[in-house]
């Protein structure tokens, strides 16, 4: 039994401050329980009533003739705590707090929040600033929202969590509209106890629960809802997330409602990465993306038929895949062969993708052989069909097609099938839904639909003797680092650091004058050094080019002359004085990557992409959350849009990309051996050499706490 279970399924259900008028917010729970058929025991306390909606009313909690599951409390902020307290003694295992005028309206509410939390006790709670729950079901509505006053409410596998109560009733009124069928909605909002993780870790055990929809303004216990996430993963449910604050008055915004901290948006696509949760990038995709998994097919591949009788339509949602990265290839000769048997006429045209039967081709023999008929090629993994006007006046007919085609060909029924709706016609797109043909009305709404698919897909569950192990990184190496060692950290101390952890940096020697420099460069120059790399050795200059703190390409009989036009070019242009000076090897023949870290609420993740002089202006970068293993590491790598070349582009040497991706793996094996104390840390350049070559830290910062 989930600890959650009695909060769902409540045998008892206690109002406090429930009103006898329906129409007011706090007589809306008993109407709307007793109107979905609640049976079991509810308890209205109000001392001014006697009676309400033919059940007995109490005039206070101590008059409670047992104690209830699950209590809401519908007073006000200046009168909930004492509620809450009195609820908690008499041993409620669950309440719902519904008054606003907490943490989200800034200190004062904080504090009223924190006496709220110590009032409950071990009492579980949910809230404050919520709208409660709805078990759709079980019929069990525990909420005073207008917007489950419906008279019928689809029931399906989809559930809801969402920060943000409004968000719940707008879910609910655009799934019943479109005859999507929904299962769990909880608003959790000001989350004191009861958040994020506690729900996808019900709705991970919870059987009538096969798709789990997150509306997140900030997630709280990050690693709590990894393992939450993780759990709902094993048990094969997709997760589908809309994370609000993507611009900064979106941040605001979301910080000011749920009076919480919030992490950069980059940083949630790294955290949902790693949870493997499918990130929804409009709102209309929260709905759109559930529902075609809840039909629980699998996409193979990316190769996509398109039905329709309407050619405008076909475009809209051939461009619209072909922007996502799907394939439309024409059907090959035996599929032709079959679709061309459909009909007697040549209006239909079967050479190409889409497919267009054409008006005349809207006849339900017609329509249910070309489905057959795309559905058993083996040149298709999806098949979209195209609802035309013909779905105004016969709602019906497509939906009637699909059905009858998977009847003559059961093999493929497992393969997905979607619609677009074209016209205005929200009759057809609740036929089609209710027959398990995720219809939609937009074109994007079906790349959008089958890129979820194709995540899902790619996200199957480990086997579950991997589980333990799968994430963890190899260890690259393992170091102690000095205690004695805080603040910003010279290049020459962070590359050591580096090194000690497994990153190799390119030869190089600290030098404070120009003929310790002269000195140096004979004896690298003996070894094989060719040419040299002078910089600036400064824990305060970060951008040392910036300043002329850095000389690139030089002679070995140079490097004294420039270490003391250096000298003064820093000195005027930042009024410093240097006193060390870093002589290296200059690494020629590589690539250059930039390898760092991030840090925010979310956690600590690793930065990969492209480096040197212009890695701010290319942009062209991946942030992982830690750990980081061998795999992970190279999905990061080929990630980037400058992947090719590491891989050989137009004849280039193939980069020692093993080398890299150990690079990665020590890189994040030294930020969680150093934890908290690592404040920020960033190697750039990293050069790739050619293929077992290895890589070389050129560059190097380091911050420690």
């Amino acid at each position: 039994m989930s600890a959650l279970d009695f909060l769902f399924n409540p045998r008892s259900v206690a109002i406090i401050g429930a009103s006898a008028d329906a129409n007011k917010t706090a007589g809306r729970p008993i109407a709307l329980l007793q109107k979905q058929g609640f049976k079991d025991a509810i308890y209205p306390v109000n001392p001014r009533v006697s009676e309400i909606n033919g059940l007995t009313c109490y005039a206070s909690i101590a008059d409670l003739p047992a104690v209830p599951d699950v209590a809401m409390v519908l007073l006000g902020a200046d009168r909930a705590e004492g509620a809450v307290r009195e609820l908690a003694s008499m041993g409620v295992a669950f309440c719902i707090v519904l008054a606003s005028g907490y943490a989200e309206t800034g200190e004062a509410g904080a504090a009223r929040q924190a006496a709220l939390t110590e009032a409950a006790g071990n009492m579980r709670l949910l809230g404050p600033n919520t709208i409660g729950l709805v078990n759709l079901t079980d019929g069990i509505v525990l909420s005073p929202s207008g917007a489950m006053d419906m008279a019928h409410f689809e029931r399906g596998s989809i559930s809801v969590v969402s920060q943000s109560g409004g968000i719940l009733g707008s879910l609910l009124s655009r799934a019943s509209a479109r005859g999507v069928g929904l299962s769990k909605l909880i608003a959790t909002s000001n989350e004191v106890d009861i958040d994020l993780a506690d729900c996808v870790d019900y709705l991970a055990d919870d059987p009538a629960t096969q798709v789990i929809v997150l509306y997140i303004e900030t997630v709280r216990n990050v690693a709590r809802f990894k393992a939450a996430c993780s759990k709902a993963r094993q048990a094969g449910k997709p997760i589908v997330a809309f994370k609000i604050g993507r611009s900064e008055a979106g941040a605001a915004a979301a910080v000011s409602h749920t009076g919480a901290m919030a992490g950069s948006d980059r940083m949630y696509d790294a955290l949902f990465a790693s949870c493997g949760v499918i990130r929804a990038e409009t709102f209309s995709d929260l709905l759109d993306m559930p529902l075609a998994l809840a039909t629980g097919k699998k996409l193979a591949g990316k190769r996509v038929a398109i039905l329709t009788s309407t050619g405008g339509a076909g475009t809209l949602v051939s461009d619209s895949l072909g922007m996502a990265g799907f394939e439309t290839p024409a059907p090959d000769s035996d599929t032709a062969i079959k679709l061309r048997a459909t009909q007697t006429g040549d209006h239909a045209v079967f050479d190409k993708n889409p497919i267009d039967v054409t008006l005349a081709g809207l006849q339900p023999a017609v329509l249910r052989g070309a489905v057959a008929a795309l559905l058993s090629s083996s040149s298709y993994d999806a098949l979209i069909v195209i609802v035309g006007s013909s779905g105004v006046a016969q709602p019906r007919l497509m939906a009637d097609a699909i059905t009858g085609a998977l009847k003559d060909a059961p093999a493929f029924a497992n393969k997905p099938v979607l619609a677009y709706v074209s016209p205005h016609a929200p009759e057809a797109a609740a036929v089609l839904s209710s027959f398990g043909v995720p219809a939609f009305t937009a074109p994007e709404s079906c790349a959008a639909a089958l890129l979820a698919m194709a995540h899902q897909q790619a996200l199957r569950p480990p086997h579950r003797a991997q589980v333990e192990t799968k994430n963890q990184p190899a260890r690259g190496g393992t170091a102690e680092v000095p205690a004695s060692l805080t603040g910003s950290l010279n290049e020459f101390e962070a590359k050591k650091i580096f090194a000690s952890f497994g990153i190799s940096a390119s030869r190089e020697c600290v030098v404070t004058s120009s003929s310790d420099a002269l000195q140096a460069s004979s004896s690298m120059a003996s070894s094989g050094v060719n040419r040299f790399v002078l910089k600036i050795l400064s824990s305060t200059i970060t951008h040392k080019s910036d300043v002329g703190g850095v000389a690139v390409n030089l002679a070995a009989e140079e490097v004294g002359e420039r270490l003391n036009q250096m000298k003064n070019a820093v000195k005027a242009n930042t009024g410093l004085a240097c006193e060390q000076f870093l002589l290296q090897e200059m690494v020629t023949g590589g690539v250059e990557m930039i390898l760092g870290m991030h840090r925010d609420p979310t956690g600590s993740a690793i930065l990969l992409g492209m480096g040197g002089t212009t890695a701010e202006l290319l942009e062209d970068t991946v942030l992982r959350m830690c750990p980081v293993d061998k795999a992970g590491a190279r999905e990061m790598m080929e990630s980037l849009k400058t992947w090719p070349l590491l891989n050989g582009y137009r004849g280039r040497p193939l980069a020692d990309v093993d080398a890299l991706v150990d690079a990665v793996v020590a890189f994040s094996n030294m930020v969680e051996s150093l934890g908290e104390r690592l404040v920020t840390a960033e190697i750039n350049p990293l050069f790739v050499l050619p293929k077992g070559q290895g890589v070389k830290a050129a560059d190097a910062v380091m911050v420690l706490a």
